[in-house]
């Protein structure tokens, strides 16, 4: 049975990251604790003035191998994994000369820092610690005797429940680290494997684990998708750059829908190259609500503002490039729940300041739309894990099948509509024009119906603009996937579409394009589809 308090009379300490090391052996050493250490680490601490004893003189055996070998010993393991209260084991530690250790502190080699960074296969190797999971699993098993630190940040609670309990732990107290200790390096591992996999083009390991440390607690983000729901974010070790790794210049904590709707966005704009064109998406519920191109970042947001300026209120709002005063001066006339863009300009961050509740996020870089990542999406029982879609128009399998071909600005706006559809929910319809989305149809359970919301979406835009006619008349179109019948076509053509950008493959494709050359339509199969659900 476990004893709830227990005293620690000997710690051992061995970590990468010395942040806060000399203070918390300080307060070790002052309630009587004998500090046992590694390399580095003892190092540190004798030249901070503390009594520190070598782990090798513990083990007689010196750190060999480039420190590959130095804890893995039944002087350590044995210390830490002794049930203290059972006679077998207190004897077996009596004859092989084992001393307890009641307190581990260890923080891993920083092998998800050389995933960032541009280290080598072999420095990553040699950044896979062994020595430090080993202990930290053997301590956390036997957590009724032993208390396992893997955390900076619990530093100063060690010290408040050392103090707090005359120089020992409460049962509670070390099974909340055994929690965290196994988390570390369930997270640990799961980054390791998932690099492996990626180094052997391993796409379905039989074994996959996932693994991340918190970014945002429930109490930040307050609530998931409804109040009812509890959230939290995480921080994995994909290098992928985005919303979760964004600076935060302003505004309330994001929450979960803020979170989600801004991945949205950054991914979209990040489609279109900044040394080509500027490019600003508008994000309502993770669906683009107007996206525009041009060679400003206010002509591109203007554009896409003008597509849905309704459903734009209270959206997300991501630029592809540097966020300027003009843009700025802009965007804040609207109410916007977030702004996230590469780097602002200091007068853009003065302006944006004026509205303290604007989330602005600054993310340093675009994603690259073409890098193979993987995607997660939890199901009842199991996950369901692919690559992410960076699937991309090949000029090679562009196919004019009509017998009218679309002219060069046509062309142009079925490039720029099929990236758009990409991001868009399925059922997907988007209607263009000169660069900037005119309507768009999403999640509809039926193509007519997408091509119809787009148009209709199109039209209050014109009547709250005061156009004489919507802006699809004269646009291209883009469908996520093949149109099954001619009437999702005809739809489109109805609304004003001259040029369609389809994947193809339908049982009646003759039928859809009989239709296009009836309407004098031009359509291009792309060859490859963009569900999105």
């Amino acid at each position: 049975m476990a004893t709830d308090i227990v005293r620690v009379g000997r710690a051992l300490l061995s970590v990468s990251d010395k942040t806060g090391l000399v203070d918390l052996a300080r307060a070790l050493s002052e309630t009587g604790v004998e500090l046992i250490s590694t390399g580095g680490t003892a190092a540190a601490l004798s030249g901070a003035g503390l009594a520190v004893v070598d782990v090798a003189q513990i083990t007689g055996f010196p750190e060999m191998m480039d420190g590959r070998v130095k804890t893995l010993h039944p002087r350590v393991h044995g210390g830490l994994l002794a049930i203290r209260s059972e006679p077998a084991h207190q004897a077996a530690m009596i004859v092989n000369d084992i001393a307890p250790i009641d307190l581990l502190v260890v923080n891993l080699y920083p092998f998800e820092a050389t995933l960032r960074g541009s280290a080598s296969f072999e420095d990553r190797i040699e950044n896979i610690d062994i020595g430090g999971p080993a202990m930290i699993r053997a301590g956390a098993k036997n957590h009724d005797d032993v208390v396992v630190i893997v955390d900076v940040d619990d530093y100063p609670a060690l010290i408040d429940e050392l103090r707090l309990n005359a120089g020992a732990t409460s049962l509670a107290f070390r099974r909340r680290m055994a929690q965290k200790a196994y988390a570390r390096t369930a997270a640990y591992d799961a980054a390791i494997s998932n690099w492996l996999a990626r180094e052997v083009r391993e796409p379905a390991p039989k074994w996959r684990a996932f693994g991340g440390v918190l970014h945002q607690s429930f109490g930040a983000l307050r609530y998931g998708e409804n109040p009812h729901q509890r959230a939290a974010l995480y921080l994995t070790a994909e290098t992928r750059p985005g919303v979760a790794t964004a600076r935060q210049v302003q505004g309330k904590e994001l929450s979960y829908n803020n979170i989600n709707d801004t991945d949205a966005a950054y991914e979209l704009v990040a489609e279109f190259d900044p040394t080509e064109c500027a490019a600003a998406a508008i994000i309502k519920h993770a669906n683009p609500c107007g996206v525009g191109l041009g060679a400003t970042l206010i002509e591109a947001y203007e554009k896409a503002l003008a597509c849905d300026p309704v459903s734009a209120f209270g959206g997300v709002i991501a630029l592809n490039r540097r966020l300027d005063a003009a843009s700025a001066r802009k965007i804040v006339e609207m109410f916007a729940e977030v702004i996230i863009a590469p780097e602002a300009d200091d007068e853009a961050l003065a302006i944006v300041a004026a509205r303290k509740n604007l989330r602005l996020l600054i993310a340093g870089v675009l994603p690259d739309p073409n890098l193979p990542t993987l995607a997660v999406r939890s199901v009842a029982g199991g996950l369901l894990v692919q690559d992410r879609d960076n699937g991309a128009l090949e000029d090679e399998a562009l196919k004019v099948v009509t017998k009218r071909a679309p002219t060069l600005s046509e062309m142009a706006d079925l490039r720029f509509a099929w990236r758009v559809a990409k991001h868009v929910k399925s059922n997907a319809i988007v209607y263009a024009r000169d660069g900037a989305t005119v309507g768009i149809g999403a999640g509809q359970m039926s193509r007519v119906d997408s091509a119809r919301l787009a148009a209709r979406k199109a039209e209050e835009a014109a009547a709250i603009a005061g156009w004489p006619e919507p802006r699809t008349r004269g646009s291209v179109v883009a469908s996520d996937a093949f149109f099954p019948f001619a009437d999702g076509l005809i739809a489109t053509i109805e609304a004003g579409a001259t040029a369609v950008i389809q994947p193809g493959g339908s049982v009646r494709d003759a039928e859809v394009i009989a239709a296009a050359d009836a309407a004098g339509a031009a359509m291009v199969f792309s060859g490859i589809r963009h569900f999105r659900h």
